[in-house]
């Protein structure tokens, strides 16, 4: 290890008692024991220690500048572990469905999610009650006979799961908590609850289906009860989807950064073989992180009536579409709530990517080859807003 700079000893002979800065500090692969002594040598510990990318999360004093860890042979990039909100409630101005109560769209705020009434008759309603529109709308129930996800494990990196709700439990086989690893990854928030039924809420002819009925659903628990985390967070919710051999992950959260450590954690997700779908964002303008990212399957949102939802964000790293508007599933504690955004648009399309996997594409370059080339163009969109289109789960089977 080279000699850190003077002026860093001069700090830490300062003593101040500063308070603790959270850093992410990736490394060439060779030089983890060294980081870990400068860590430890400028008065920070380490707190979290990846292992399958070279990167840890070190809590340091405030005093210390970035400077002092670039000086650290094989350092690469020195990031803020950035405490920040990654899910966010869809505007207003919603199409093709009626404006909520204003007591009822300031409680969903603060809640974080918007919920809206069920979509009208013309919204091709399913004749299977226990379908929601948009589960129909990418003809789901077409796949089933062939393939309804059994055997494929799906990772929901998210707030985490109830796990208790009747149409989740019985496809529910565990998951990890990244925000406090020692607690189970429940639920606290209600936005990862209503994703995991879109994507695997059990046919029981009661409530909601989701697009893989039978798919194994696994809670990765990275935002606390604010919809709001850390980096650090996320790449350990992925490591984990990763190390625990996941073969589809759902990331309804987006951000307008993203970190080395993330992208790197992508590009392992990938090489290991697990399909990454993301929600491409709810601020109508460029596809967030970690959406905007090659490796993952970014998705944005439509209506009942086939137009983009006027709050998706798009871009050239737009895979597909799928519904995102008043969107039917699982509630937090029980029962039922209809919600909108590409949070609601993304777990459609992780539904699709399972029965893509039951019905044979082992990689995620096939998983997405084969979801696009189901895809049908949407008339009137562009490539920037639908990428290749709504998918017909139908053709994934065929």
């Amino acid at each position: 290890m080279k000699r850190l700079i003077l002026a860093v000893s001069v700090l830490l002979a300062a003593g101040t008692a500063a308070q603790a800065a959270q850093k992410i500090i990736t490394f060439d692969k060779e030089y983890r024991p060294a980081v870990r002594a400068a860590v430890k040598w400028l008065g920070g510990t380490v707190v979290r220690e990846f292992k399958v990318i070279d990167a840890v999360v070190a809590d340091l004093p405030a005093n210390v500048k970035d400077a002092s860890l670039y000086s650290v042979e094989g350092v690469q990039t020195v990031a803020e572990d950035t405490y920040q909100r990654w899910i966010e409630a869809a505007p207003a101005s919603m199409q093709s469905v009626p404006l909520p109560a204003l007591d009822q769209a300031l409680r969903s705020i603060r809640e974080s999610t918007l919920a809206l009434p069920e979509p009208k008759a013309d919204a091709a309603a399913p004749a299977d009650k226990e379908i929601p529109w948009g589960v129909a709308r990418v003809n789901a129930a077409a796949a089933w006979d062939y393939t309804a996800g059994q055997g494929v494990k799906v990772a929901v990196i998210d707030t985490g799961v109830d796990f208790n709700h009747p149409d989740l439990a019985p496809n529910y086989k565990g998951g990890f908590n990244a925000v406090d690893p020692a607690a189970a990854p429940l639920d606290d928030q209600g936005h990862g609850t209503h994703v995991a039924g879109t994507i695997a809420a059990v046919r029981d002819n009661k409530g909601v289906a989701g697009v893989a009925p039978a798919a194994d659903l696994y809670a990765v628990k990275v935002l606390d009860k604010n919809g709001s985390g850390q980096y650090s967070w996320i790449v350990a919710g992925i490591e984990w989807a990763i190390e625990h051999r996941m073969d589809v992950i759902n990331m309804s959260l987006g951000g307008g950064a993203g970190t080395e450590a993330m992208r790197q954690v992508m590009i392992k997700a990938e090489e290991a073989g697990v399909t990454v779908v993301c929600a491409a964002g709810n601020d109508s303008g460029p596809v967030n992180y970690p959406a905007k990212y090659p490796q993952a399957i970014a998705v944005s949102a439509s209506d009942s009536t086939d137009k983009i939802a006027s709050f998706s964000s798009r871009g050239a790293e737009i895979a597909v579409i799928a519904p995102g508007v008043a969107i039917n599933s699982t509630r937090k504690g029980g029962g039922y709530t209809s919600l909108s955004g590409t949070s609601m648009a993304c777990p459609h399309v992780a539904g699709l990517a399972a029965i893509a996997a039951g019905a044979g594409a082992k990689s995620p370059a096939q998983i997405r080859a084969t979801l696009t080339g189901a895809a049908k163009k949407l008339p009137g969109l562009t490539p920037e807003q639908q990428g290749a289109g709504l998918v017909d789960a139908f053709k994934l089977v065929r």
